[in-house]
């Protein structure tokens, strides 16, 4: 399949359809991805918690670093959003091939069955000062938009932003017969072109995810499936509660019983993996991200509780495997997060799933999750700027100006010369929404190729700071206003991330357009989620899940 199918194309999603296939003898199937929690599991204790007790300078060098996030927009202030991505992949950061046992123990194929799909997204928010920490779980099968994508317009699941750009650079897998990737790396050197594809993924997942979200990423932590169970390895036996008895012999293997019990590290690839339930019609990928989430809240409790990290070899074992299978933003202060992590255990830690609206299908049935972006939008903003220590509910129908690019009174013209109606108007009230001052929409007189800023006097920061979103270039002008910006969109502008599919709505608006209710994650009976309500798990206890 070529990547543009696999994305779905500019197609739209059917709506009604059920993340339901027909059951496969588990014998005869290899599990696709065996999409696992990998991101958060380990890059939380190799980061956060393990290694800040070893050799920390020389964990730093051996890890890879990445300039994915170079002259990438920051968070205004002491703040900080980290995107964690939990990478399908059969290899490690150098291409190589895993230990043979670890393939066994995965029980998800052999080298060549990895997608590199980002099939974990997690936004970890961290505020300055002594604020609660937030994570936020964007489901892997959200039908979006794709950042880098090979075709215009083009859309597919959100983890899928990554492979897609990732397949472009290696030239190799899903690539169609007969269609040759530009830039594909010699062979010889797998190293060097695994970290070429790999950086190429990772740009585009992380502008994909800024985009949906309208926030800033600050940095970004990547890990690879094969952490998960050398870190589970490490740590195991790991307490987990369910509400009730739980079997999926045809797809994760789960089984498991109703109450609080300790599961060994290959039970737990199957705990978190778990999508679907015999005795359960309505178990979706919702609640395996919970699952995932209550495994992080679990472990992170067991870390506080175990020996783990005062063995040698033990540690010594995770900067091995953080060696192989972490890469991190070139900007990070590894050293200085690692050693003010250690404060971070003592904040609240709350972990969202965000909704979905329903279930979809695209033209060549592949299953979706339908979601309505001003909403998720809302409800990100609202999160992020709210205190949720105590448990209160969000509210998504306020969203608070976090993502403000220009200081008041700033003005924003915009001129469309793309020739889509109405553009203009809609790129104005996308960036009247706390962002700029409204002024005026126009037409150009004739079609523009090229899209530009331009400022007058008392304007700059603002003009750059939207340059920065939009990867413009920002140029004064004596025929700009002072305090004023100027945005020319040409047909080069990607006027799909503002207009909606009919080409005439607003897209970009952080404005709710559905009401959503925030639920407890291990709620039960008729209180149970739905995937169409927001969930909130705390991270201070052993959560008991679906």
């Amino acid at each position: 399949m070529s990547a543009p199918d696999r994305a779905g194309g500019a197609g739209r999603a059917t709506p009604g359809a059920r993340h339901r296939r027909p059951r496969q003898p588990a014998e005869h199937r290899i599990p696709r991805g065996a999409k696992v929690l990998g991101a958060i599991v380990s890059a939380l204790i190799l980061v956060v918690s393990g290694i800040g007790w070893v050799e920390l300078h020389r964990v730093a060098t051996v890890i890879t670093t990445s300039e994915a996030l170079a002259e990438e927009p920051s968070s205004p202030g002491a703040d900080q959003n980290i995107l964690i991505m939990g990478l399908d992949t059969r290899r490690d950061q150098r291409g190589g091939l895993l230990p043979y046992d670890l393939y066994d123990a995965l029980h998800a194929g052999d080298e060549h069955s990895g997608e590199n799909d980002a099939d974990v997204l997690i936004v970890l928010h961290i505020p300055a000062g002594a604020g609660p920490v937030t994570a936020i779980s964007i489901p892997r099968d959200d039908y979006v938009d794709l950042v880098g994508c090979p075709a215009p317009g083009c859309r597919g699941k959100v983890k899928h932003a990554y492979s897609l750009a990732y397949q472009q650079v290696i030239g190799r897998a899903d690539a169609a017969p007969g269609e040759a990737a530009d830039d594909a790396p010699d062979a010889s050197d797998v190293a060097a072109a695994e970290q070429r594809a790999r950086e190429a993924g990772r740009k585009a997942e992380i502008r994909t995810v800024r985009r949906l979200l309208q926030i800033p990423i600050d940095h970004f932590i990547e890990v690879s499936l094969a952490a998960f169970v050398q870190i589970a390895r490490v740590v195991e036996p790991i307490t987990v509660c369910l509400q009730h008895d739980t079997s999926d012999p045809y797809y994760s293997g789960a089984n498991f019983r109703e109450g609080i019990q300790q599961i060994s590290a290959a039970q737990a690839m199957a705990f978190v993996r778990q999508r679907r339930d015999v005795n359960d019609a309505m178990f979706t990928d919702l609640d395996r991200t919970r699952r995932q989430q209550a495994f992080i809240a679990s472990l992170l409790a067991g870390l506080r509780h175990s020996g783990a990290l005062s063995d040698p070899r033990a540690l010594q074992h995770l900067v091995d495997v953080a060696k192989d299978n972490v890469a991190v933003d070139a900007g990070f202060d590894l050293l200085g997060f690692i050693r003010y992590a250690a404060t971070l255990s003592e904040r609240p830690l709350s972990l969202y799933t965000l909704p979905i609206t329903e279930f979809g299908r695209t033209s060549d049935g592949e299953d979706v999750n339908i979601i309505d972006v001003p909403t998720i939008r809302s409800i990100v903003h609202s999160v992020l700027s709210t205190p949720t220590s105590s448990g209160g509910v969000i509210a998504t129908g306020q969203v608070p100006s976090t993502t403000q690019l220009a200081p008041p009174g700033v003005v924003l013209n915009v001129v469309n010369g793309a020739g889509r109606e109405g553009l203009a108007f809609s790129l104005e009230k996308y960036f009247a929404n706390g962002q700029f001052t409204e002024g005026l929409a126009s037409t150009a007189d004739t079609i523009v190729e090229a899209s530009s800023i331009g400022y007058g006097p008392g304007a700059q920061a603002a003009a750059t700071a939207l340059s920065d979103q939009l990867d413009l270039t920002a140029t004064a002008s004596d025929a700009v206003a002072p305090n004023t910006v100027q945005l020319t969109v040409g047909t080069d502008f990607d006027a799909e991330d503002y207009l909606d599919r009919d080409g005439s709505t607003p897209e970009g608006s952080t404005s709710p357009t559905t009401t959503v209710s925030t639920v407890a994650a291990g709620a039960t009976g008729t209180e149970a989620p739905a995937p169409t309500n927001l969930t909130r798990m705390s991270g201070q206890d052993v959560p008991c899940v679906r």
